[in-house]
């Protein structure tokens, strides 16, 4: 598609602000309709008990790596300008960030653009963890935790292998990448089926999903046809609040692109969902220790999520659409931390109840 039309509107700084913040429209409502969230899924899978939370996260993660794929058969996609396969990427960062964001993000009770979603809708719980978020990630990438992120990442990189693209490291076909992205679809379609999710909570999270390629294909095109170059990318929320977040605290400059706008497109998308379905509410924290675990998880996820290369949507979908190596590490390593950080604080909750210290743990979908 030829987006010269916007480039002679806007300049190309404005153009790609204008697509992000697009794109994190669409995500954002779609996401916020579909209570997208890979925390609550990855606990339902944990605990055995599917309910909702599974089939949309698989729906959602389907739709953007088959969609991805496809538009990479098409040529629409240049996935080999990507960072995290035109680049070494980390290993070590991969694995370690991945487990710590995992245990962030249950800590938390949500990953980071569940936050985002969450706090246009009221939830001052989530704004405050965000905003930490955003401040932790910007002191890994450029701050005071950046020599620890450099030195932890530096231990295993994708350089010592050879690659990070699995298709190309595995010889795999579009047909057999195709195949295997069928196997997740079907999978959440059964899942959805069993649980009897609605019909539009299914259509929100594919929606949700097909954010991720649109963000791949504008980017690609922007590349392709802007003078100067651009950045081929998808959708992601680490690097993208610290650079929202320096935005707001200095002059725009030379700051505005893709992910600056796509942080508010989220954001005002997730309101509008919520305002047009009448599901503003303003909810605070229930105290100091449920605000210390909050934090907690918000500082863990910040420092994670920079040293992986991403976050669950930046690593675990985004980058995954393109089978990065790294990125399959990171979203294996967030499932698995998740489940083992939710066994040991239901464990202490339980110790603590039984002890007249707190109260009872609230269930997976209450607490999301």
């Amino acid at each position: 598609m030829d987006l010269t039309f916007l480039l002679d509107e806007f300049s190309e700084p404005w153009s790609l602000a204008i697509g992000g913040l697009v794109v994190g429209i669409l995500f954002g409502a779609f996401a916020q309709q579909s209570r997208f969230c890979l925390r609550a899924a990855s606990l339902e899978f944990s605990r055995g008990a599917p309910k909702d939370r599974l089939p949309v996260w698989l729906l959602t993660f389907s739709a953007a790596v088959l969609c991805t794929q496809l538009l990479i058969h098409l040529g629409e996609i240049q996935a080999n300008e990507a960072r995290q396969l035109a680049s070494p990427q980390s290993l070590s960062g991969a694995l370690l960030g991945g487990l710590m964001f995992g245990t962030g993000m249950v800590l938390a009770r949500g990953c980071a653009s569940r936050l985002l979603v969450l706090s246009a809708t009221g939830n001052l719980r989530a704004l405050l963890s965000g905003l930490v978020f955003a401040v932790v990630a910007q002191a890994s990438l450029r701050g005071l935790l950046k020599p620890v992120r450099e030195w932890l990442a530096g231990l295993w990189t994708t350089g010592d292998i050879g690659g990070n693209d699995l298709t190309e490291m595995l010889g795999l076909s579009t047909s057999v990448t195709f195949g295997f992205t069928a196997l997740w679809l079907a999978a959440g379609l059964v899942f959805a089926w069993r649980s009897r999710v609605k019909l539009w909570q299914l259509v929100a999270a594919a929606g949700a999903g097909l954010a991720i390629p649109l963000a791949w294909w504008f980017t690609s095109a922007m590349a392709r046809q802007a003078f100067d170059p651009v950045q081929v990318e998808g959708v992601t929320f680490t690097g993208p609040s610290a650079d929202a977040l320096m935005l707001v605290l200095s002059p725009p400059g030379d700051l505005l692109d893709f992910d600056v706008g796509l942080v508010p497109g989220v954001f005002l998308g997730s309101f509008l969902a919520a305002l047009l379905t009448r599901e503003l509410a303003l909810q605070g924290f229930e105290g100091g220790k449920s605000m210390a675990r909050y934090l907690t998880g918000a500082t863990l996820m910040g420092f994670g999520g920079m040293l992986a290369g991403g976050c669950a949507v930046g690593a675990g979908i985004t980058g995954a659409s393109i089978f990065a190596l790294t990125a399959w590490i990171t979203l294996t390593a967030i499932w698995l931390s998740a489940g083992v950080a939710d066994r040991l604080l239901t464990s202490y909750d339980a110790r603590a109840q039984s002890a007249g210290m707190v109260p009872t743990a609230e269930p997976v979908k209450a607490a999301s």
